[in-house]
């Protein structure tokens, strides 16, 4: 991977005291590259793997054109021939699905078909069987009529190779396998395939304020929740977690915890020990292990983060140490973390999008930072989309989070927003 160091000495406006959110990305995206590690799974065991090939279709799907419904097969040129009565045709024969292919048709004929059965030699198009009257003479011979503009040539007919074509590209190295991607797998017949090896990450919380589940809450100490929620994100990832508890402000507990992390992971997230003037050794530790850079970030919440590689022992893990107050934990973890984390495991994820919707009420923004406030989006009296705040949006009220169901995203040079003013949204889900 490029240093750090070679990659912030390109940047000739880069100030680790200003940052923009835009520029923190950037670097992101320039320092990270994939693991390199590769496994073959059997499909079953794919989902939400990165795939690590591309995988070309070796035969025409599906293999034979087919009907797309059941009715009756026929030449389309037989339209031509249609009286005031309708067209009439002689039924051949049948065909299933699974079936061999024998049965043929001359233009005066039609085949009954079902759904999924190939198509008969000389038939173009099927006929639906609810817009077919069926004539049997009583000597044996069946014959069919429908009107002549109850189908189109060609309809209800599914072309070989048109869902994909032998040769044609399936699915790209770097994609995410969801349940239809896995179908898909199965019906090209592929019965493995090469992905990247799971990602493993570590992760604490550093402090001596804080207790983990159970223990005794002492006076002026808080139960740990960043763990928690950095645990829930992170297995939405579906990586390989290693929880490393609560980590106290000494300078050798810290030194062990940052080691035993890069010794197992390939990534490590802490939360806590990076914002100016806190009294403790986070800072320190993170900086004689490694290339770390501490960043102040125009953003809100979440303005400190430090970023970096940290090596132990001959192994090298890269580091994201997040603020300590809960809120700001999760929006630098889903606007920094969460692509970087994608990327270092080969994952192709596209940006997630951004909708423009309506503001129920005002809403205070400074201009020069970004802001991500959590809003409730709902459809107003109206019945127009619109996003109002979740109340306070202090960086330590976790309850904004979980009442929200969307970041309202203030940009950088915006103002503030009055009511029924535009705003831009994340939607949470896709990102939570």
């Amino acid at each position: 991977m490029p240093s750090l160091q070679s990659v912030i000495s390109c940047l000739s406006d880069y100030d680790p005291s200003a940052m923009s959110v835009d520029q923190v990305a950037s670097i992101l995206a320039d320092v990270i590259e994939p693991i390199r590690g590769i496994e073959q799974v059997a499909i079953r065991a794919g989902l939400d793997r990165v795939l690590a090939e591309d995988i070309v279709s070796p035969i025409d799907v599906p293999a034979h054109d087919n009907a797309a419904m059941d009715g009756y097969a026929f030449s389309s040129a037989a339209l031509a021939t249609a009286t005031a009565d309708g067209v009439t045709l002689d039924v051949a024969g049948t065909s299933f699905a699974g079936g061999a292919i024998g049965v043929t048709a001359s233009a005066t004929q039609a085949v009954r078909i079902m759904t999924g059965a190939v198509m008969p030699a000389g038939c173009d198009t099927v006929i639906p069987q609810e817009f077919v009257e069926v004539i049997d003479d009583g000597a044996g011979t069946q014959r069919i009529r429908f009107a002549a503009d109850a189908v189109r040539a060609g309809d209800n007919r599914r072309l070989r190779g048109e869902d994909l074509a032998r040769g044609q590209a399936a699915l790209q190295n770097g994609r995410i396998l969801r349940p239809a991607d896995i179908g898909m797998l199965a019906s090209l017949g592929i019965p493995e395939i090469k992905v990247r090896r799971r990602l493993r990450v570590a992760f604490f919380s550093t402090g001596d304020e804080l207790r983990s589940i159970g223990e005794p809450l002492d006076p002026g100490c808080v139960f740990d929740s960043n763990r928690y929620t950095l645990h829930g994100m992170l297995r939405r990832l579906h990586v390989d977690l290693i929880d490393m508890g609560v980590v106290r402000d000494d300078p050798d507990a810290l030194e062990t915890a940052f080691r035993t992390a890069c010794e197992n992971a390939d990534a490590i997230i802490t939360s806590g020990g990076v914002s100016v003037g806190e009294a403790d050794f986070t800072k320190q530790t993170m900086s004689r292990l490694g290339e770390v850079t501490f960043w102040k970030i125009a953003m809100r919440p979440g303005r400190p983060m430090a970023f970096g590689r940290i090596t132990s022992d001959g192994h090298d893990a890269l580091l994201f140490g997040l603020p300590g107050n809960p809120v700001a934990v999760m929006v630098t973890f889903y606007h920094f973390v969460r692509a970087a984390l994608h990327r270092q495991m080969g994952a192709e994820v596209p940006p997630l999008p951004l909708f423009r919707v309506r503001s129920a009420g005002p809403i205070r923004k400074k201009p020069g930072r970004t802001e991500y406030q959590r809003g409730v989006l709902a459809r107003g009296a109206d019945g127009e989309w619109e996003v109002r705040i979740t109340g306070q949006q202090g960086s330590g009220v976790l309850r904004s989070m979980s009442e929200a169901n969307c970041f309202i995203v203030l940009g950088h040079d915006q103002g503030p927003v009055s009511a029924g003013g535009a705003v831009e949204v994340m939607l949470f889900d896709g990102l939570i």
